[in-house]
């Protein structure tokens, strides 16, 4: 099955292997998903021509705030709705087969962190709580029951009970991930500081309107100072995507075998800047098989040598939504 060939644990996709599964994988959606049909015969592409990457259209991530981005005859066993302010206009994801997401993340994670059975996994996600439709709650709570450790679990605004809790945990010098979105990171350490040993904080971006947005490395600082730890890492995410990057100790973002990142100039999306230098960021992800698999998201990044990437910030007048809306 073609999940396996995505989803293999044994055996790494070589870029052979990503590209044949690349082409694949746009034939298919060209042919069953009609919104991006009609986004490639808008741009008169010649389908049977494409055989590179860069060849391939990027459908704008926008378009599932207006339509619903899914394969002709299938039925969605799940919707996500993207985080928005108020009166903004959020995204829908609409996720034909649930495994495939869990398939996604469940590898993703293990990739960057191990088994979650290693960890207690804590997470202060309040605004996603609230809003209900998270596929980041829907993913870390199913990594919460992975972990099978009593004390894992989700805390809305229980600073006080978060921090207790986070130091009994290092008293029992317990594998810890911390897992929170942006503001509410900088709210535990303004009731409470820490020194930490055994625990590992991974930032989800944005402050929700909670918080003024802080230049990158100045949030960073003040999460090392106040957890008391040398490295932050951080999840980049968002609602149109089925898969996660997550950063190294450099800040710089790691994608899964099944996730590539292209950069394109932002005056000409059909061509490529080279690495190292700054443009748009456009995704193939293809766990994303039932909506689209290549977008071209709202985020300014570069590429380095050794293919992480980095998130510089948004485009002027893009909307100011989603995971990492930090600005450099």
């Amino acid at each position: 099955m073609l999940d396996k060939k995505i989803f293999n644990r044994s055996k790494a996709l070589s870029q052979t292997d990503f590209l044949e599964l690349a082409i694949e994988t746009f034939r298919f959606q060209v042919d069953n998903v009609p919104v991006y049909q009609k986004f490639v015969k808008y741009l008169g592409v010649n389908v049977s021509s494409v055989n590179r990457l860069e060849q391939i259209p990027f459908m704008p991530i926008s378009l599932f705030k207006t339509h619903k981005v899914l394969a002709n005859d299938l039925t969605e066993e799940l919707v996500f709705t993207s985080s928005g302010t108020t009166g903004m206009q959020t995204s829908k994801h609409y996720v034909a087969y649930v495994d495939w997401y869990q398939q996604s993340y469940r590898m993703g994670f293990e990739l960057a962190f191990g088994s979650p059975k290693q960890y207690c996994i804590l997470a202060l996600l309040p605004s996603y709580l609230e809003r209900g439709g998270s596929s980041l709650v829907y993913m870390v709570e199913d990594l919460i029951q992975s972990s099978h450790h009593p004390s894992s679990g989700f805390y809305l605004n229980q600073y006080d009970q978060l921090a207790q809790t986070i130091i009994q945990l290092e008293q029992q010098k317990q594998p810890t991930l911390l897992i929170g979105v942006s503001y509410a990171l900088l709210d535990l350490i303004e009731r409470h500081q820490f020194k930490l040993n055994y625990t590992k904080i991974i930032e989800t971006g944005g402050m929700k309107g909670q918080r003024k947005e802080l230049i990158k490395e100045e949030f960073y600082t003040n999460l090392k100072v106040g957890f008391g730890v040398s490295t932050i890492y951080s999840e980049y995410g968002m609602t149109e995507l089925l898969s996660q990057a997550y950063s190294n100790a450099d800040g710089m973002y790691n994608c899964p075998p099944w996730m590539q990142v292209l950069i394109r100039d932002v005056n000409d999306p059909f061509h490529y800047m080279p690495k190292s230098k700054s443009g748009g960021i456009n995704i193939i992800d293809l766990a994303n098989r039932y909506s689209c698999s290549f977008l071209a998201t709202q985020d300014l990044g570069q590429i380095n040598a050794d293919g992480s990437f980095g998130v510089l910030g948004r485009f002027d007048h893009s909307d100011i939504r989603g995971c990492n809306l930090l600005v450099n």
